[in-house]
């Protein structure tokens, strides 16, 4: 019986991108997945985690403007989060 095993798939995946393009896909489907609640506070929260990853995530495996993106995030979700009604 063969059995499934999704590791080589996501390995397939990554080979031909770096991790800062499958952080920014991640981020991109949460954003979309976080849409349809409504609240501003989980979008903001979302925001804050992706910012942290592509700040903290090894400068050897993104390119430099993901940090910059990690950077803007961190800049601007938190004020999202504060001005958010619920």
């Amino acid at each position: 019986m063969i059995e499934f095993a999704p590791l080589p798939l996501i390995d397939d995946f990554l080979i031909q991108y770096n991790v800062g393009q499958a952080l920014l896909l991640l981020f991109v489907l949460s954003i979309l997945a976080a849409i349809p609640l409504g609240s501003r506070k989980v979008l903001s929260l979302n925001a804050i985690t992706f910012g942290l990853l592509f700040v903290l995530t090894p400068a050897s495996m993104v390119p430099l403007q993901f940090k910059y993106l990690g950077i803007a995030l961190l800049v601007v979700a938190p004020l999202l989060y504060v001005t958010a009604s619920r």
